[in-house]
Parts: C-alpha cells; sequence; structure tokens
C-alpha cells in the first residue's frame, strides 16, 4: 500500500478521535500518575459524571528519556477529564515491563495501555489480560503487532513510513552519507525507523549502536564514529535527547556533519531555531498518551472504537523545521508537543 492510500484510509479514524476529544472537553477531573503510583498534576476545569476508573499505562521509558514526560503529559490531562485513576508504570527491560501488566491485572484495573516495543517480550501477559476481559490499548510502538496480540486498538506513528519520509527529506537536502544511531537494541520501532531510512535515501546509511541509558557514553561513541569517518555529512538520532547529544559531537570531532532526528522537545525546538538540527519528525507523544487512555474512557462507557479496531490511528509523521519551527515551539514549551 502507498502512503496515499494509507493516509486516505486512516483519515476517519483521526476524525473519530478527534471528534471524541472535543466532544468530551466539557467533562474533566484530575489525576495522573507516577512511576508504578498514583499522583496528580493534570489542570482540569470540572469532573466526569461516570464511574471512576482505573487504567494501567506501561511503557518501555528509559531515565532520562522526556519523550516520555509529554506521552504521559497527555495520558494524565486525559485521565483528569474522564475521571480516571491512571497508574503509570516504565522499564525499557522488556521482562520488567511484563511485570508491570501483569501486576495491573491482578489489580484488576478496568483498561491497560501498553506500548510494545519488544512485542514478542509482551506476548503472554498481554493475552492473559485480553482473556480475563480487560481492554487493552497500544500506543508508541508495535504498530506492525497490536492486532495479532489481540489489542482493541493502536495510537502512534508508522514508524517504517517515518523512516521512508526521513529519507526523502535526506535527498531533498543533498546528504550523500549519513549514520544512523539506535539507543536501543532490539527496540523494533527504532529499527523500522532506520530501515525506512535506508529504503528511500539516495546515498549510503550505516548504523550506529549506542547505549541509550548513559548520554557521557553516547556521546563518545558518536564523537569517535565522526573522527572516523569525516564522510558523514548527517547524523540522524532517534530521539531528541540523543540529538542534542549530537551536537556536543559533532562540536568534539570537529566534523561538518548535520543533525536531525526522530522526535522533539522545548529545548530540541530551540536548536532548530539556533540551525543547530536541521529538523525534526514530530509524532505528537502528547496525543498518543492521551487518546490511549481517552480510547478506554470512551470504549467502557460508550462501546466506542477509534479506527473501528481494525485500522491504528496515526499521529505522525510531520517534520519540524526552521519554516514551522516558532509555531510548534509555544507548544513545546508547555510540553504537549
Amino acid at each position: 500500500m502507498d502512503r496515499s492510500s494509507r493516509s486516505r484510509r486512516l483519515l476517519p479514524a483521526v476524525a473519530v478521535a478527534a471528534a471524541a476529544a472535543l466532544t468530551l472537553a466539557g467533562c474533566s477531573s484530575s489525576s495522573g500518575g507516577k512511576k508504578a503510583t498514583e499522583g496528580g498534576g493534570a489542570a482540569s476545569a470540572g469532573k466526569a459524571t461516570t464511574p471512576r476508573m482505573t487504567v494501567a499505562l506501561v511503557t518501555h521509558q528509559a531515565p532520562g528519556d522526556t519523550f516520555w514526560d509529554i506521552v504521559r503529559k497527555g495520558a494524565e490531562a486525559a485521565a483528569a477529564k474522564d475521571n480516571i485513576k491512571l497508574v503509570y508504570s516504565a522499564d525499557p527491560n522488556a521482562g520488567n515491563q511484563a511485570n508491570y501488566v501483569q501486576n495491573a491485572i491482578d489489580q484488576k484495573v478496568d483498561g491497560i495501555a501498553v506500548t510494545l516495543a519488544k512485542p514478542d517480550a509482551l506476548k503472554s501477559v498481554v493475552g492473559k489480560a485480553v482473556a480475563g476481559g480487560i481492554p487493552v490499548v497500544g500506543l508508541n510502538s508495535g504498530l506492525s503487532d497490536w492486532k495479532k496480540l489481540g489489542l482493541m486498538e493502536f495510537f502512534g506513528q508508522d514508524e517504517t513510513v517515518a523512516g521512508e519520509a526521513f529519507g526523502d527529506k535526506l535527498n531533498e537536502v543533498g546528504s550523500k552519507k549519513a549514520v544512523c544511531v539506535i539507543q536501543e537494541q532490539g527496540n523494533i520501532g527504532l529499527t523500522q525507523r532506520c530501515d525506512g531510512v535506508k529504503k528511500t535515501f539516495k546515498g549510503t546509511t550505516e548504523i550506529l549502536y549506542v547505549n541509550g541509558t548513559d548520554m557521557p557514553s553516547v556521546k563518545s561513541t558518536i564523537t569517535a564514529k565522526l573522527k572516523q569517518d569525516s564522510g558523514i555529512d548527517y547524523v540522524v538520532t532517534l530521539g531528541a535527547p540523543f540529538a542534542l547529544t549530537a551536537v556536543q559531537s559533532v562540536s568534539e570531532a570537529g566534523s561538518k556533519a548535520k543533525i536531525a532526528t526522530f522526535d522533539l522537545n522545548k529545548e530540541l525546538t530551540g536548536a532548530i531555531k539556533k540551525g543547530d538540527i536541521q529538523f525534526a519528525v514530530d509524532q505528537q507523544p502528547y496525543l498518543q498518551g492521551y487518546l490511549a487512555v481517552d480510547s478506554l474512557w470512551l470504549y467502557k462507557n460508550n462501546g466506542n472504537y477509534s479506527g473501528g479496531g481494525v485500522q491504528p490511528v496515526l499521529t505522525g509523521p510531520a517534520f519540524v523545521d526552521k519554516s514551522n519551527v516558532d509555531k510548534v515551539a509555544q507548544f513545546a514549551a508547555k510540553g504537549t508537543r
């Protein structure tokens, strides 16, 4: 299926989700989650009249990865609006992530939202939740596997499509040799991004693995690669913190390479303004967290399925560069982009 036909098929699903969000905007409450705990933090203008629900949000967030703060903020906003107790848990280790899902099952939550960065490791426990009658939705990672694992809905970005669009963009800016930096081996979504870049990019693409939980190591590894290969003209990172670190690597290596990335945050929009980062692909993490939690409220109270239960709801990709960064930056400053 080509990208244009994929987009046409997904528009109704996105419209359903957007309409639902607007319809429910008048009803809200205050609730939020901390790692394996409940906590406050989301502002609200009222309280939903529906019965209190408990929803578990389980992600593969690594310590220090600010991308997930945006996902969580969106989830907390939806929870506040829908009178939901949100329990947030995260671990980049897939086994620990599976344990968190099992904990949610044991606590008899009303719904589970989960990322599937390593779907095979979560297949069994997600199956238990589904078999036990707990509705499960996916977000961010796992677009290729959510239906196979029995999830009701999926909210996120098609990483292959995003990677292909990224490769096209590299062609447009005249790149000849790029290095794609993967910060977590085995994460299917990250692999799909780099594979997508390689598919459409007409130049040479190399893969560089780094330890995403150790930023000094990330910097030294990228620096060493740039010193070793002066032909690299673009460093492609897969997260905003790694792009900002790559800026330091380029400087230390005395390299002329430019930097572009997947994902953004407040600091990254500033780097785009300054010209330190050329462009970023935004998958709207706030929207992913918001829609995932809100969809569980919609299902329990209305029996609704976003995407009809057969199509994912895509939240990206969208490019951010100097031409539109000022508009995006105002929302990034509030932690919603």
